[in-house]
């Protein structure tokens, strides 16, 4: 059953127990009112009868009606008195009494009745002759009220008055409660009437105002069903703190905002493990192709040992020098994997001061002795002191300047720059060669990437020189970018933080002067 059904039969079988009793209430007030009319109007009736009965005088004669249809002959019973006021009343009139003395043991003394005439037919109380239960009257005498049927059946109730006089019998006094037995018949109708029509209005009105209250948690229905359909950004209208479904509302999207956020850290590291299963996967294809060639050659020198070429000198002397060509080559290669994978481990770093200007200006000094045929150009116009690893910055600015000569021409310029710009060292690395284009700068940091589409080595290395350049700087909290257009020469930026932030820590310094040097090219 639906919760909109569920409120519906509560407001109903509320609204229809509150009419109930409202009318169960006012039906038995209304009633114990009119009772105690008919009592009031018997308590001032009985009173000349009660005089009449004490001072020993008979009962008087008691004026009485009777509709013209029924004055010759009444089905009901004749009063005894033969005096009857014929007068014009209505067929369905009941102003009547019935007076009856009593003695105590039960026998009538005196006794006057006048009929009750409903629809034409008259009806007289049926008394019974021992009377129960009574209450005290102010004047010490015993009095007693209570209903009495109809001599005969299906004829009206009759209130009756049963008091004791002064020698001990009893004056009873009746009336015909057929006008309250009416009222109350009537209120009946009445309160049926309105309770059901209350219960209508009340099922019809609740009806539209569960719809009202209830519109809110179809909205969320809705964006439910659209959330479980995949649209984690659906939020639920109508947040107010001020209602309970308002802050319903308010509680579920926060939940939800939770939710799309958690989903989308999700998604992004399964994102970036798919990028680093990739990456993985093409960092072992690409050590594993470099690797081949310098141990393909080694293997060739190798079989041409084999075949004699140790017999004669100038064949040993070259194939002893391609050997130490090709394992040199392969050391290199192995080194630098070695550097990169000792920079992934996010191990902390001991930061130390570091003078860029000096340590800028040794590896142009160096770059110019190892290559003399660029010449290089170094600019600083203030120091710049940063917090940092000398020795890594140092092969970082060493790369570049190797990375210059290996992919220039000879009798390209180059200039090494310094400065500072707020709280960030910037050092600039710039040439005027050939350049390259913007797809290629984009992936020059690349590990293992080659402009070169055949993988030939007639310019530069493996291709990780820049790779360990970014690592590097990635590790002392910098960024390294690369600009460059073809025939208008290439600039890589490094951009330090003057101060390292505290939260990113301090990364590993995996140069170890005791167990590597730097070649002349500035590798490890």
């Amino acid at each position: 059953m639906s919760l909109r059904s569920r409120l519906l039969i509560a407001i109903g079988v509320i609204a229809v127990v509150a009419l109930v009793l409202a009318d169960v209430v006012t039906y038995r007030y209304l009633g114990s009112f009119l009772y105690r009319q008919v009592d009031q109007q018997l308590d001032q009736v009985h009173v000349p009868f009660e005089a009449e009965a004490n001072s020993g005088q008979p009962i008087s004669t008691i004026s009485c009606y009777a509709p013209p249809q029924q004055a010759a002959s009444s089905g009901g019973p004749s009063p005894s008195s033969d005096t009857t006021n014929t007068s014009q009343f209505p067929a369905n009139a009941t102003e009547a009494l019935a007076v009856e003395v009593r003695a105590e043991g039960g026998a009538v003394v005196a006794r006057q009745f006048c009929s009750a005439y409903v629809s034409g037919v008259a009806y007289l109380p049926l008394i019974p002759k021992i009377i129960f239960g009574d209450t005290t009257a102010g004047d010490g005498s015993r009095v007693t009220y209570f209903d009495a049927a109809s001599t005969v059946p299906g004829g009206p109730e009759f209130r009756v008055r049963a008091s004791t006089l002064k020698n001990g019998d009893l004056l009873i006094v009746a009336q015909p409660l057929t006008q309250t037995a009416s009222t109350l018949h009537q209120l009946l109708l009445i309160e049926l009437g309105v309770t059901a029509g209350a219960v209508i209005v009340a099922l019809a009105g609740g009806f539209w105002l569960v719809l009202l209250g209830l519109r809110p948690l179809r909205h969320m229905e809705s964006t439910a069903e659209s959330i479980t359909a995949g649209n984690l950004t659906e939020r639920i209208p109508g947040e107010n703190g001020s209602t309970e479904v308002g802050r319903l509302a308010q509680m579920l999207n926060v939940m939800l905002t939770r939710i799309e956020a958690a989903f989308s850290a999700r998604l992004a590291s399964e994102r970036r493990l798919r990028i680093s299963e990739q990456r993985l996967r093409r960092f072992v294809a690409d050590a594993s192709h470099e690797l081949r060639t310098p141990i393909a050659a080694i293997s060739a020198y190798a079989e041409l040992f084999g075949r004699g070429a140790s017999d004669k000198k100038e064949d040993l002397e070259r194939l002893m020098g391609g050997i130490r060509s090709e394992t040199t080559r392969m050391e290199d290669l192995v080194a630098d994997l070695l550097l990169l994978a000792r920079l992934d481990e996010d191990r902390p770093l001991e930061y130390r001061s570091v003078d860029l200007v000096s340590l800028c200006a040794e590896a142009v000094q160096t770059a110019s002795a190892v290559g003399p045929e660029w010449p290089i150009a170094f600019v600083a116009s203030e120091p710049v002191e940063i917090m940092g690893d000398a020795v890594s910055i140092r092969q970082a600015v060493d790369n570049l300047l190797g990375n210059l000569r290996a992919h220039t021409p000879t009798g390209t310029t180059g200039i090494v720059s310094v400065a500072r710009k707020e709280q960030v060292a910037i050092i600039q690395v710039t040439d005027d060669g050939p350049g390259m284009e913007a797809k290629e700068a984009e992936h020059v940091f690349e590990r293992f990437y080659r402009s070169d589409p055949s993988r030939s080595r007639r310019h530069g290395g493996a291709g990780l020189g820049l790779s360990i350049v970014k690592a590097i700087v990635g590790n002392h909290g910098g960024t390294v970018s690369a600009e460059g257009r073809i025939g208008g020469g290439s600039t890589f930026t490094i951009q330090l933080p003057l101060i390292p932030p505290p939260e990113r820590g301090l990364r590993p310094i995996v140069l170890d002067p005791t167990d590597s040097h730097l070649d002349q090219n500035g590798r490890n």
